[in-house]
């Protein structure tokens, strides 16, 4: 499957799940600011990735959020520090952290999941299969 493939069926799959417009799914759109994603969501969002794709999604494998809670070797300040982005790196080997290890505030971590993010993440998912 290319990755043109998989976006095509990310974005049919965040249309459904959002209720958003099929134009507002573009690579760098963010699935919280930009599709208005709330938690409840990523796991309905990770249900029909599955389906559609027809592969498992371990809990926490696309969207990390344990990493981060309350651990201060991994975040000091509300800084995300270099333990933690290395543990961030490790878990999410498909994640573009360029950016944000330029500003890596817990608040932007959200930030990480775009489209783009998903398909990357499916990409390598389905080229292990």
């Amino acid at each position: 499957m290319t990755r043109d493939e998989i976006f095509a069926k990310v974005r049919s799959t965040l249309v459904d799940a959002l209720s958003v417009d099929d134009d507002q799914v573009t690579p760098n759109a963010r699935l919280k600011a930009d599709l208005g994603a709330e938690s409840i969501d990523f796991l309905d969002i990770v249900f029909r990735l599955e389906k559609q794709f027809g592969v498992q999604i371990p809990r926490e494998e696309l969207f990390p959020e344990s990493i981060f809670q309350g651990d201060a070797t991994y975040v000091s300040n509300g800084m995300v520090t270099p333990a933690g982005l290395q543990a961030l790196e490790k878990q999410m080997p498909y994640a573009d952290l360029s950016e944000f290890k330029k500003d890596p505030r817990l608040d932007k971590v959200e930030d990480l999941f775009t489209v783009d993010l998903i398909t990357r993440y499916l990409e390598t998912k389905l080229a292990k299969n």
